[in-house]
């Protein structure tokens, strides 16, 4: 739950770069600064955790889940 939540954040961070050109980080010193490069990695991680164990979690990648023109 912890890695989705840093995910969305992430997610939510990239919205706000490429439509007001601000950065969350921005808040924590810039893209410098100890405090936002340890988000940017937490967030980073979080997708790969996502990633990795995304097929065990989704409905719609189970085998008995059905199939993705399901959805």
């Amino acid at each position: 739950m912890i890695a989705l939540i840093l995910l969305v954040i992430g997610g939510l961070n990239w919205l706000l770069v490429g439509l007001a050109m601000w950065d969350i980080g921005a808040i924590f010193g810039g893209q410098d600064a100890l405090i936002s490069r340890l988000i940017y990695i937490l967030v980073g991680l979080s997708a790969i955790l996502v990633i990795v164990t995304h097929k065990k979690d989704c409905r719609g990648c189970a085998p008995s889940g059905g199939s993705m023109s399901s959805m």
